[in-house]
């Protein structure tokens, strides 16, 4: 029967162009389905095949668990168990039992069994040949549609591209041809599946690198895309080789290259944005066909405030908002747009809000609070810490104007902070009033930003427990009082 064994390994491995360690596993569940049946359900039964002799052995077999965990007496034990000597969680003790006849496992049940292991292994090695070859933009014809999907086959591959990664409006129909962008594989039960997109904006990256063959030899690069996926497109690109006009190369002569890739994307807009390793260039290419004004930077929070004429501002924002978030995403700003006269009352504004906080935390007059602003000064932090070669600059300063307005500014930097950490919040009237509550408590919430009776109920007794030591009990009935408002 051995020598059955491993004919049958041979014959299907060399069928199926699959590993013998496969069919091998494959038989070794199907003996072990078979032994099974004369055990109870829950017993873990398992067979060991010689892979040299086609010798099998069966085992049934138990693993060690917590005495919480146990759950599955015909196939677990705890380290209490007689039989768990010297050994430790998770070890499985294996105990020798009669085999079953290879020939009396039922043909049918044991075809079935490495006939899925095989068909499993085949997808498998489908999918890693297909992997290997990286082809991120794929193309293949619509073999039918399910609940709105489509499903793809690509060569003996098959895809879906789900409803939401369809352009909007597109009609796609059975037989159609169609290119779409890999976005990942998804691990189903069915098995591994490819999972296809027409929206991302990768495919559009994808389409321009098939068509404009300067950026497969590494002349241009595209170093980003946004899309609102039937409507428009921005992508950007740079040169690596000067001598190349980035815009033009992709545009394509009479316009045949974008031309393509919009033919392909259901008539989408493209704008070829180039790109600079200055933000605010690149933000003004990105903006277009809107002209911009002038730009504020502000590195902390990451964002520009971009002044654009009147006449300009439709343009600049798009439909729906479209051009300006299509902008932002391009280049990864967060984009503000301001009229001229906005833009006016904005620093007019900013520029009285910091010369009334020098007026009032330095102790000085309006001229010279209107010196430090006009020099560029924004907070006291500048005016303590700036270097003071810089602030010696300054005609209208002598270096001891210079040293006391360094010294004023560093002592109310101080004192802000002490009064920062001593103020704390008071608990509110109905915090203090519920039942169960007391002073201490209450006050101790209170500094932790629990003030009121509603901050109190929209706590789990877990994070209030982290804040107070109470008991479990204490604390679910004061959140439960808390809440009481909730159900009245």
């Amino acid at each position: 029967m051995s020598r059955e064994i491993l004919l049958l390994v041979d014959a299907l491995a060399h069928e199926k162009n699959v590993s013998k360690n496969v069919i091998i596993t494959a038989l070794e569940l199907a003996l072990a389905s078979a032994t099974k049946k004369k055990f109870e359900s829950g017993a873990d039964i398992r067979v060991e095949i010689d892979k040299d002799t086609g010798e099998y052995e069966t085992f049934r077999c138990w693993t060690i668990v917590e005495d919480e965990e146990l759950e599955n007496l015909d196939a677990e034990i705890t380290l209490t168990d007689e039989r768990a000597k010297d050994k430790e969680i998770n070890d499985v003790i294996k105990e020798k039992t009669d085999s079953v006849e290879f020939g009396r496992i039922g043909a049918q049940a044991a075809k079935q069994v490495i006939l899925q292991k095989v068909r499993e292994a085949e997808r498998e090695q489908i999918l890693n040949d297909f992997l290997a070859r990286d082809e991120k933009l794929v193309s293949g014809q619509i073999r039918r549609m399910e609940r709105g999907n489509a499903i793809i086959e690509i060569g003996r591959l098959d895809a879906v591209l789900p409803r939401d990664q369809m352009i909007p409006k597109e009609n796609l129909r059975i037989g159609d041809r169609i290119r779409a962008v890999l976005m990942k594989v998804d691990h189903t039960a069915r098995g591994p599946q490819l999972v296809l997109s027409r929206t991302a904006p990768e495919f559009l990256i994808r389409l321009f690198e098939l068509e404009v063959p300067e950026i497969e030899e590494g002349l241009l690069e595209i170093m980003s895309a946004s899309r609102d996926p039937g409507l428009r497109s921005k992508i950007a690109v740079k040169a690596n080789d000067q001598r190349l006009d980035p815009v033009g190369t992709c545009v394509g002569m009479r316009g045949s290259r974008v031309q393509a890739v919009t033919s392909e994307l259901a008539g989408e807009r493209v704008d070829i944005v180039l790109w600079s390793m200055e933000p605010a260039q690149f933000v003004i290419s990105a903006m277009a066909p809107a002209d911009v004004v002038s730009i504020v930077v502000d590195e902390d929070k990451h964002s520009m405030d971009l002044v654009v004429a009147e006449d300009q501002l439709a343009q600049a924002i798009g439909k729906n908002g479209q051009n300006i978030r299509l902008a932002s995403e391009l280049t990864g700003w967060e984009l503000n747009i301001l009229t001229e006269e906005e833009s006016d009352k904005k620093n007019q504004e900013e520029y009285s809000s910091v010369s009334q906080l020098f007026i009032e935390k330095l102790d000085v007059d309006e001229d010279v609070a209107d010196i430090l602003v006009k020099e560029g000064f924004t907070s006291l932090e500048e005016v303590a810490y700036v270097p003071e070669d810089e602030m010696n600059q300054i005609d209208e300063f002598d270096e001891e104007t210079v040293a006391e307005l360094r010294s004023r500014a560093r002592a109310a930097i101080l004192t802000d902070a002490i009064a920062k950490e001593e103020k704390v919040a008071e608990p509110a009237e109905d915090l203090k009033a519920m039942d169960g509550m007391d002073a201490d408590t209450a006050k101790l919430l209170a500094s932790k930003g629990i003030v009121t009776m509603e901050d109190l109920a929209e706590l789990s007794v877990d994070e209030l427990l982290e804040v107070v030591k109470l008991d479990e009990e204490h604390a679910k009935s004061l959140i439960m009082t808390a809440r009481a408002p909730w159900f009245a």
